[in-house]
């Protein structure tokens, strides 16, 4: 797809008409601007906007030749005798600013009035002009570049430390699912983004004319029937997460961001102007269907909370959320006294459950939806990675939602829709919207419900090796090593350093692998049905050590941690424990092997051996939400290093505790957003940090007195974590792409 900057948008202007009997029209009109010309009256939406002589005689230039260059000469005479004497760049200059300011336009990009260098000015916007006795209109075509917007946006797939707590966690919303046949919906594609320019957020506006999108060059409105498409200027540095419209259609709630920080709301405006924060703090914006408040969100992982607010920012409060919750996504009911959200609440291990919650504002009460299920493998539900996929409910009082679909096809999500009666009950059977590829990461609907957006996108989780060069201070180009479209976890590497230990789900369940850096093909080390990962090997690497986690929604089972030569055999069981959130071993010649159970308020530390099973206890760290902890185990088995996820400390560190004695102490990591995941080099004389955050976050080495160094930072991706080989020479990498586009779903 060529650069917004080299594309060349055809369209339509209706420029000025001349009815049947030869008098021009007294109006124009572009955008949501009118101009009677006669009257010399300027108004927006109907109403008047101040407009000096002098702005209004230089639009009234440019809109008698609309699409045509009109020199400054030609402004000059039009607006200054040849008598008269003047400063007249200054003056003329000013009097575009003027003119621009009533527009709220702007000269690095303007929708209206464009600046051509050494020549003079230019009216780009179509303009429409109402003939006296309804004669033909003439048409002028006109070309428009999009200017090129530097800033690219950082979303798509969430801090991959996140991640895959959450997978981990198991999440479950179980949903009811009905059998009617799918019907006849007609899909269009809205944007074509190559996979390096996906589309990170996308919202139609509710009159269902516009699409407002963030991809990697910036922010853009699109109209949909025509294709017209032009920049719309953000606040410098800031980037979109999501967006949500106003019922003006004029009017969005935004999500702007810095890489690896917390979002804030902005209220921007598609006319221009500048944009006005709304709330220091805020995700997943959505407008009442009268404009009147916005409900949002307000932290992440564990810690979610539902915030509303009036249009303009005032008067916020909290509706629900405590420490545990984790909340997805937000939809009004039609008649505004109701909010649908996705929610789940962390008690501990694989069982958390989920649901879609309503929320009656007149009452301040919450009901779960009648939308359940148990796990079977045959039908679709909605999981971990995808909670965050969109609702949406419709001014006839249904609510569209996203469900991940069964194995093989467990990396993919489609929408369903169920119709609820007055009192936001499931009053149906559900129905199946779409049956395609990819994942939804974004819906909205038009009013009158015969459009929807569909934000949807194929994410790329993979495993890719790079070596450590210059003694570990250089990191070499990394290259994918995992060359599947399923998910791909590294955990460890064999003894030899030659070949990457990983989970992935490419045959429907997780199941572990290893693969030889010059090898495109894995072997397989352990398979079946039953969900195994997290795999690491005994100290003297002769041993695979793994566990095994339940079925969905099974909070009662006991989690094993197996064992089985790396060689083959057959697995033995070393433990099983309530919830097991982490293991790793010393090295050779140190013996010492740890694991971690979690509990509902704490995190509790063992010992144990792979032949001969649980130890002592050695340390417990006592916190609300113990899933947000990530821990590694330095090689020589001396010290344990911990960190508490982004949005759980204010100040990100690295909490060091000796296992044989000697004070713990703190690392600060000053200048990155948070912790996202952390493992000992390979020496035992640093860390390999990766930083909270999405796209672009970064790969950090902290040595033990504290300095950080920045290794590697990705364009376009998302790390997870890194893993070295026991000599030392590689990382093996968790890194996450992907690409996403926007479809047009109608009669659904």
């Amino acid at each position: 797809m060529a650069s917004k900057a080299d594309k060349v948008l055809d369209f339509k202007a209706v420029g000025i008409g001349n009815g049947s009997d030869g008098k021009e029209s007294p109006t124009r009109r572009f955008g949501a601007f009118e101009i009677d010309l006669r009257a010399g009256e300027l108004r927006r939406n109907g109403l008047k906007v101040k407009l000096q002589e002098q702005p209004l005689q230089v639009l009234t230039l440019l809109l008698e030749r609309p699409g045509e260059v009109i020199s400054r000469d030609d402004l000059r005479n039009r607006l200054w005798p040849a008598d008269t004497f003047v400063d007249f760049d200054h003056s003329l200059n000013a009097a575009i600013k003027r003119l621009r300011d009533a527009l709220g336009d702007s000269a690095e990009n303007p929708r209206f009035v464009e600046t051509v260098a050494r020549r003079g000015y230019r009216f780009v916007a179509p303009v429409g002009g109402t003939p006296t006795n309804g004669g033909a209109t003439e048409v002028v075509a006109l070309h428009v570049t999009a200017p090129l917007f530097s800033q690219a946006r950082v979303w798509w797939i969430a801090s991959a430390a996140a991640a895959i707590v959450l997978v981990l966690l198991g999440l479950k919303l179980g949903l009811l699912l009905g059998q009617h046949p799918t019907p006849q919906i007609r899909s269009s594609r809205l944007t074509a983004n190559p996979a390096d320019d996906r589309v990170r957020a996308a919202a139609m506006s509710r009159d269902g004319k516009y699409l407002a999108f963030a991809d990697e060059t910036g922010f853009y409105l699109r109209q949909i029937d025509t294709g017209e498409t032009h920049v719309i200027a953000l606040p410098e540095s800031l980037a979109v997460e999501s967006a949500t419209w106003f019922p003006d259609s004029v009017h969005m709630v935004v999500a702007l961001a810095v890489s690896g920080q917390a979002s804030s709301l902005w209220a921007i405006s598609v006319l221009g102007g500048a944009a006005r924060k709304l709330s220091d703090e805020g995700h997943g914006p959505a407008v009442s269907p009268d404009g009147v408040q916005v409900a949002f969100l307000k932290g992440r992982e564990t810690r979610g909370q539902l915030w509303v607010m009036a249009a303009d920012g005032a008067l916020p409060r909290k509706l629900a959320g405590k420490a545990g919750d984790i909340f997805g996504s937000l939809a009004w009911s039609p008649d505004g006294e109701h909010i649908a959200y996705t929610k789940a609440h962390y008690t501990y291990g694989y069982g958390a459950q989920a649901v879609i919650e309503v929320l009656d504002l007149n009452n301040q009460r919450s009901h779960p939806t009648a939308l359940r299920e148990q796990y079977d493998e045959s039908r679709s539900l909605l999981s971990a990675h995808n909670l965050d996929a969109p609702l949406m409910w419709t001014a006839d009082n249904r609510l569209i939602y996203t469900l991940i679909e069964a194995p093989p096809r467990q990396a993919e999500s489609n929408l369903w829709v169920v119709p609820l009666n007055q009192q936001a009950e499931v009053s149906g059977a559900a129905t199946r919207l779409t049956n395609d590829p990819g994942v939804v990461a974004g819906i909205s609907v038009s009013t009158d419900g015969k459009r929807l957006a569909l934000l949807k996108g194929v994410p790329q989780p993979d495993v890719y090796v790079a070596k450590l060069e210059e003694h570990g201070t250089r990191l070499g180009e990394p290259r994918r090593l995992t060359l599947d479209d399923r998910q791909d976890f590294p955990f460890d590497w064999t003894a030899d350093g030659k070949a990457v230990i990983f989970a992935s789900d490419r045959t429907g369940s997780f199941n572990i692998y290893s693969q030889a850096i010059d090898q495109t093909v894995p072997e397989l080390l352990v398979g079946g049905r039953e969900t195994s990962t997290l795999p690491r090997l005994s100290p003297d690497g002769s041993q695979l050590l793994y566990l095994i986690y339940p079925t969905w929604g099974d909070t009662n089972s006991p989690i094993p941690l197996m064992r089985v030569p790396l060689t083959g055999g057959t697995p033995q069981r070393v433990l099983e424990s309530r919830w097991i959130s982490n293991h790793q071993c010393s090295r050779m010649p140190a013996t010492v092997c740890i694991f971690s159970e979690a509990g509902d308020r704490e995190l509790t530390f063992f010992t144990f051996d792979p032949l001969q099973g649980r130890g002592a206890q050695i340390f417990q760290i006592k916190d609300e939400v113990p899933a947000l902890y990530n821990w590694s185990l330095s090689p020589d088995g001396a010290m344990l290093a911990l960190a508490k996820g982004k949005w759980g400390e204010e100040r990100p560190k690295v909490h060091l505790v000796p296992l044989k004695g000697g004070a713990e102490r703190w690392i600060n990591i000053d200048g990155w957003p948070g912790v996202g995941a952390l493992d000992w080099a390979a020496d035992g004389k640093s860390i390999w940090v990766v930083s909270s955050g999405e796209e672009g976050n970064a790969l950090l080495n902290v040595d033990l007195q504290g300095h950080v160094r920045p290794i590697w930072q990705p364009k376009k991706m998302t790390m997870g974590w890194a893993i070295p080989s026991r000599d030392g020479r590689y990382l093996a990498l968790r890194v996450a792409s992907g690409s996403a586009n926007v479809s047009m779903l109608e009669n659904f």
